[in-house]
């Protein structure tokens, strides 16, 4: 039986002002090609890079949310290869001497290790069309975070949710938009077979996964072909695959190079770099609540279920709205009532306003509800106010104006009808006009009781409280 030994190569475009090297705007929005570039990014001869600060910071922050270890020297490194995509027939990156190293990511209980984070700079844009190639400079020098893992992933599945919380941990820490679609996270695998884990098998490295399911997709592919190949008798050979997205295959691209192909050695036109345990310090303190702590303080402070925070995780700006929500409920509530609120609160986040948004978030300008006004809309439902057929009415109303939900429900008369001697009118009328369903029910059927309710909550626009209005129609029809 093969087992699959897995580990992930990510590269991370960072969310900076200017380029790695140089002043150019790193604006990964700019359709027109060759229009963000200058003599450093494009390797002219004579010119000379400096480096980004606030990539440093960005890329060590990642690093101490990875659990890594930050060394008190770096240096940047020239790694050596001829390509139309790079400038200057060479890459300034990190080799033996990267920002950080040695650390973790817990995915279901099992830590992933991670070999390294390191800082180089991006190729530029290969645009292939029928008969010739285009070169798009935009891209060129733009800070390029790599993160890789040890070889410690074992199934496809794993691989796709270790890139996923990657994903989310990424955009908290504001380093980058890591949008798979725009190239801002590129991620790829390296794989072998084994039948013992303390020798591991020939590896492959697979390129070109441009989303969360063609890495598990291609992982799941490659494991099997290798097995296919292992079972004959045959040797896996050592090479680099692309994945193809419309047959669901890999196919071989180029053999795999090694280290000393690149003839690494160190960047002479920058200094190494003296991080002093101050510096790294103050980034550390910047690092907000992470994915992993919010599920945890989620599940502890509001007892929602799994998928529910889940979903706030994902979207960030969704769940922060939900707690300044939280935070403009009464404050007098018991544990009980406080409670069924929180979930109350969720629900209707999740499904109704969800509903609403369609492109715009919780955070845009155009987002009118205030979460002062979201509480009360809870609350006013909770305190049975408003049904929740009405609520429906109240939220769109809330989300189209900004206004005040009790402002709403008094202009339009929404108040529930909680009065029963009100409700017992209504119902005396509905049925008078009804009178076959009120013997249809009186054989049997008890969809003509549904019928009534219908009718009484069409008499009153929704407004009959649902909670009452059985109880009293079924007394008046076994009366009758």
């Amino acid at each position: 039986m093969y087992k699959p030994i897995l580990g992930l190569e990510v590269h991370v475009e960072l969310k900076t002002k200017s380029k790695m090297f140089c002043s150019c705007k790193n604006d990964p929005n700019e359709r027109h090609p060759n229009v963000l570039i200058c003599p450093i990014c494009m390797g002219h001869p004579g010119v000379l890079p400096v480096i980004n600060k606030e990539a440093v910071r960005k890329t060590i922050k990642t690093g101490l949310a990875f659990n890594c270890q930050i060394p008190a020297t770096s240096k940047f490194d020239r790694k050596n290869y001829f390509y139309p995509d790079l400038p200057k027939g060479y890459q300034i990156s990190q080799y033996d001497m990267p920002f950080c190293k040695e650390g973790f990511l817990e995915i279901d209980g099992r830590k992933i290790r991670i070999q390294r984070v390191h800082l180089e700079e991006d190729t530029a844009r290969l645009i292939h069309e029928k008969e010739h190639s285009l070169v798009d400079f935009n891209r060129a020098g733009i800070p390029l975070m790599e993160l890789v893992t040890e070889p410690d992933i074992r199934s496809a599945k794993e691989a796709r949710k270790f890139a996923e919380e990657l994903q989310l941990i990424l955009r908290y820490l504001d380093v980058s938009e890591a949008n798979m679609e725009k190239g801002q996270l590129r991620v790829e695998a390296n794989i072998s077979l084994t039948k013992d884990e303390k020798e591991f098998g020939t590896k492959v490295e697979i390129k070109n996964l441009n989303s969360f399911k063609a890495v598990e997709r291609a992982l799941d592919y490659e494991i099997e072909r290798q097995e296919k190949i292992l079972k004959s008798g045959q040797k896996v050979i050592q090479e680099t695959r692309g994945w193809d997205e419309i047959r669901g295959i890999t196919v071989s691209q180029r053999e795999k190079e090694e280290a000393h192909d690149y003839r690494y050695f160190p960047e002479p036109d920058l200094p190494p770099l003296h991080l002093t345990k101050d510096f790294v310090e103050r980034i550390k303190a910047e690092i907000p609540e992470l994915p992993q702590q919010k599920r945890e303080r989620f599940k502890r402070e509001y007892e929602l279920d799994e998928k529910n925070i889940e979903i706030f995780i994902f979207n960030k700006d969704l769940g922060e709205y939900f707690e300044k929500v939280i935070s403009e409920l009464p404050s007098n509530l018991s544990k009980k009532e406080l409670s069924e609120l929180i979930k109350l609160t969720s629900n209707y986040l999740i499904t109704d306003l969800q509903g609403l948004l369609k492109g715009i978030t919780v955070s845009s300008r155009d987002f009118l509800i205030t979460p002062e006004n979201f509480g009360q809309f809870i609350t006013l439902i909770y305190k049975r106010k408003i049904s929740s057929k009405i609520a429906k009415t109240v939220l769109t109303e809330m989300f189209q104006t900004g206004a005040n939900p009790s402002h709403i429900i008094e202009e339009k008369g929404l108040v529930q009808i909680r009065d029963e001697a009100e409700i017992e009118k209504i119902i005396k009328e509905v049925a008078s006009k009804n009178k076959k369903a009120v013997k249809d029910y009186q054989k049997g059927k008890k969809a003509a009781l549904q019928f009534l309710i219908g009718q009484v909550m069409v008499k009153t626009k929704g407004r009959a409280d649902p909670k009452i209005l059985p109880k009293l129609l079924t007394k008046f029809l076994k009366g009758v």
